[in-house]
């Protein structure tokens, strides 16, 4: 126990040293602004900055310097001018490559019917020697070599894409048949179809060249 008083007596007596004004500094008050309350204060983002003084304002809020009217027509004006220049351009370069289209395909026209004229020089070339011979040739000759030759001539015609349009018997189509007459069916189910054919048509690559000239079967039409 007296140890422990020892003990308690000094650390009083080192207590009242340290706050004499001999020793540390008066701790900081409970009640109002301390020395880190201060500190937060200088930092508090709601105060007013110094740049914001009407000194400042020509520094830093004055904004960007206003560019002159002559400049501003000025480079203007250049770049009208090169948007003027690209339109033309694009003018030409567009003018010349609708030119050049059109020039390939007529040159391609041109080159697909001069092969088509070159497929049908053998019939031609038959042709004139059967009217060389047809003098001294027999009647049966000169058929059998028109056969030959129109079998020869249809053979390069169909390979280039020409197709033969007879359609006796079939429905009437009038997107490729042109009735130029109607008779009445020999029966119902006849009704509305082709009943002969007076002039065939032809398609080429799809498409209707000539229609069908055609007789057609209708009790309508009868009527």
């Amino acid at each position: 126990m007296a140890d422990k008083r020892r003990f308690s007596g000094e650390f009083a007596d080192d207590v009242e040293r340290l706050q004499t004004p001999g020793g540390m500094t008066d701790p900081a008050a409970r009640s109002g602004r301390s020395a880190d309350g201060a500190d937060l204060a200088s930092t508090d983002m709601s105060q007013e900055p110094s740049s914001r003084e009407d000194s400042t304002q020509s520094e830093f809020g004055g904004g960007l310097p206003a560019e002159p009217s002559s400049e501003a027509i000025r480079r203007l004006e250049e770049q009208l001018d090169e948007a003027r220049d690209q339109h033309l351009r694009l003018a030409a370069e567009y003018d010349n490559y609708r030119k050049r289209a059109t020039r390939e395909r007529t040159e391609l026209n041109d080159r697909a019917q001069a092969a088509l004229a070159g497929r049908l020089l053998d019939a031609l070339d038959d042709m004139d020697r059967l009217s060389a011979d047809g003098g001294t040739a027999s009647a049966d000759q000169i058929r059998q070599a028109v056969e030959l030759v129109d079998k020869k001539l249809r053979k390069e015609l169909q390979a280039a894409g020409l197709e033969r349009i007879e359609p006796t018997g079939a429905p009437f189509d009038p997107s490729v048949h042109e009735a130029v007459s109607v008779v009445p069916p020999p029966s119902p189910d006849q009704d509305h179809k082709v009943s002969a054919t007076f002039q065939v048509g032809y398609r080429f690559k799809g498409t209707l060249v000539r229609p069908a000239r055609v007789q057609v079967y209708s009790e309508q039409g009868q009527g």
